[in-house]
């Protein structure tokens, strides 16, 4: 297992929720609008980053609380258990606080406790979006293997967010100040498009092993926004200067990093594939996943979540046997929501249950 006894305060549409007992599978059922997301959410924000919906933190409050929010949970780790907390406070809406053991952490820390991933209905148009959403999901996926991931992303985004200030400035930059954000961006950005080409092939071997069936087989392709090699990407930076500077941007590093799915059988791209094979793309490339081992960063001993929202109720009986299956021999913990209980009858046994409604939730078993 590896949360448990898990406290929302004020988040959403929960005043006070408390969730103990947790199982392997735990699911959460209820109305819609009941407040179930909102559990999964707030257990997404246990990862760096802005958490399952990408939600400002001025959203998170509920309306009629005092204005921050708290979440807090007890982490099983092979040391002991480890508390952990996030949330905000009225005079700081917008600055996220994060605590391990009650002491203060940047969120960056997160990702050293846990691995999270998640699967959510409005990631169904991820095909459909721009490379923006897919290089914001890879990331998320690098994230659960490589703790390290989200530093390297931050000062990254901090780096090229500096070069197009410089290079949209009217006055000339300053070329040694230049070359030293240049050297940062190249820096971190080797690191990252690495990260994220190792992440593609891990992946890309997981889906050849899973069967092709009852889920569709993606192929993915990591298509790289520009040289991977760090000496590579700072000259090639460089050299684009006068370009970037026309355009008042960086048109050259892994900000243009592009990940390509295909539909592997049709070899068509997942864009043109109908709405069911897009999704079963989408769980295929979950549970790869969630199978591939923690072992880049030496910390194969961080506990896994794995948050599916109303996932079963999309599938037919044949498809949901075959996800429970997977999940089961995955060793993550799972989080399910779901309207009502028959999808989710072949792990009722020996799953733990709560009904939500209007943001209570009472244990059911």
């Amino acid at each position: 297992m590896a949360l448990d006894r898990i406290l929302l305060s004020d988040f959403r549409n929960h005043h006070e929720t408390r969730i103990e007992g947790t199982h392997a599978f735990n699911l959460l059922v209820g109305e819609n609008g009941a407040g179930k997301t909102n559990v999964l959410e707030a257990i997404s924000l246990f990862a760096p980053g802005r958490g399952l919906r990408r939600a400002q933190l001025a959203d998170m409050p509920s309306q009629n609380g005092a204005g921050g929010f708290a979440i807090s949970a007890e982490l099983d780790t092979p040391t002991g258990p480890v508390r952990l907390g996030t949330g905000t406070t009225a005079e700081r809406p917008g600055r996220r606080l994060v605590q391990v053991n009650q002491a203060e952490a940047p969120a960056v820390r997160l990702g050293e406790w846990l691995a999270i991933g998640w699967l959510t209905p409005a990631m169904d148009r991820l095909f459909a979006e721009g490379a923006g959403a897919r290089r914001r999901f890879l990331d998320r996926l690098v994230l659960a293997l490589e703790p390290a991931h989200a530093r390297n992303a931050a000062r990254l985004e901090a780096a090229l967010r500096e070069r197009n200030r410089l290079l949209s400035d009217d006055a000339e930059p300053d070329p040694t100040w230049l070359d030293a954000i240049e050297a940062q961006v190249a820096e971190t950005g080797a690191a990252v498009a690495q990260a994220r080409a190792r992440l593609v092939e891990r992946l890309q071997a997981a889906l050849l092993a899973l069967p092709e069936a009852p889920f569709a087989r993606p192929s993915l392709t990591y298509v790289p926004g520009g040289p991977l090699d760090q000496a590579a990407l700072a000259r090639a930076l460089a050299e684009g200067r006068r370009r970037d500077r026309a355009a008042q941007r960086t048109l050259v590093g892994p900000h243009r990093d592009e990940l390509a799915v295909t539909m592997a059988g049709k070899d068509q791209p997942a864009a043109d594939c109908s709405t069911g094979e897009q999704k079963a793309m989408l769980i295929a490339i979950t549970l790869a996943h969630a199978g591939l081992d923690l072992d880049i960063s030496n910390d194969a001993a961080r506990p896994r979540l794995l948050l599916l929202d109303e996932v079963a109720a999309h599938l037919d009986p044949v498809r949901r046997e075959a996800l429970f299956d997977r999940l089961r021999a995955g060793g993550a913990q799972v989080w399910l929501t779901g309207t009502e209980l028959p999808p989710f009858a072949a792990i009722a046994a020996e799953a733990a249950v709560w009904r939500v409604s209007e943001g209570a939730v009472e244990r059911l078993s």
